[in-house]
């Protein structure tokens, strides 16, 4: 069958690139980046050892899944095709996507699918939000999105909403939004930062020199930085969280350099972790960065005064997110 759309056992499967119809009328591209002529094919071979995570199974696995889906809801763990997802749902933990699972921007390291939403937006998400955490009974929860730049606020009002609720229903989970960077519009940074939260994201991906063609055209670092500075001096009292991913070509002295401008905006906790292409469309990988290179920046970071440095292969933004302030890299064996 040559059309993008197959079936298997009569429900349609659309391949990595090809554009599709989502449930609720607008068209998309699966994985985000389309198929163009001379991808790069994934490199043969085997990765590292230690980038092998276990198939994800178990109990509560099975659970956290269940749940999230009979509350239709997206998870970044499935839409981004996170290798950690088998360990943090049997761990009964799980980072919700808000906004529906379509972006309308298309970086070239994430799976997540693009197109535009034409301003839809689920009004029981928010109360499905907070029913879904109260049922995995979660203490920490990582409520992340899609850029949604159809929308007039980029919505910053239903993401605040959706953490109002998670609160209304959940008084002593402790929230952490990994957000857009709303265009740089503070008064939208303002609006989720004051919505009762404890930890506000925003990340910077990659160093300076690689922002493009790494992010959408949209995105840049210095927004980035802005917006997480900003959220700082409006909230002090929230910690503020960022991310890189390693692998695509930076160098050493230029994490070092963002690990400057990140203390200089007040960043909080920094993670740091393996770029992994997700399919033969996204952007190749450069290199597959050691543990004892992680472990070295991780240190280095620390000296420069972060609250913590989460830093491994494997991690990705919100891994073993609620553990970040125990101090201990999440417990991975480089302490």
């Amino acid at each position: 069958m040559s059309k993008p759309e197959q079936e298997f056992r009569g429900i349609p499967i659309v391949q990595s690139g090809a554009k599709y119809t989502t449930d609720a009328g607008f068209s998309a591209i699966k994985n985000g980046v389309k198929q163009r002529r001379g991808n790069e094919p994934a490199p043969r071979g085997n990765k590292p050892l230690w980038l092998r995570a276990k198939m994800p199974s178990g109990k509560g696995f099975s659970s956290t899944r269940n749940i999230v889906h009979e509350h239709r809801l997206s998870t970044v763990c499935e839409e981004s095709m996170c290798p950690n997802i088998g360990e943090c749902w049997n761990a009964g933990t799980a980072t919700i996507m808000v906004m529906g699972s379509v972006c309308t921007r298309a970086c070239r390291f994430c799976a997540v699918d693009t197109g535009n939403p034409k301003g839809w937006l689920d009004p029981e998400e928010p109360l499905n939000t907070g029913k879904a955490v109260q049922l995995m009974g979660l203490k920490y929860v990582v409520i992340t999105s899609v850029d949604r730049d159809d929308l007039a606020d980029g919505g910053a009002a239903h993401y605040a909403a959706c953490v109002r609720e998670i609160k209304n229903l959940n008084p002593e989970t402790a929230v952490e939004a990994l957000t857009p960077d709303f265009n740089g519009v503070e008064a939208h940074v303002e609006c989720v930062v004051d919505s009762g939260l404890e930890v506000f994201a925003q990340n910077v991906e990659t160093v300076e020199r690689l922002t493009h063609p790494v992010r959408d055209p949209r995105a840049s670092y210095r927004q980035t930085i802005d917006v997480l500075a900003h959220a700082k001096k409006f909230r002090p009292d929230v910690l503020t969280k960022t991310s890189l991913m390693l692998g695509l070509g930076e160098k050493d002295n230029e994490v070092v350099k963002t690990m400057d401008d990140l203390r200089a905006a007040g960043v909080d906790i920094l993670t740091l972790g393996q770029y992994l292409r997700p399919t033969p469309n996204h952007l190749p990988v450069e290199r597959f960065v050691t543990p004892d290179e992680f472990d070295a920046l991780r240190n280095e970071g620390l000296e420069k005064g972060f609250v913590e440095v989460v830093a491994g292969p494997m991690v990705r933004s919100s891994y073993r997110a609620e553990q970040v302030l125990e101090k201990n890299n999440v417990g991975l064996a480089a302490v």
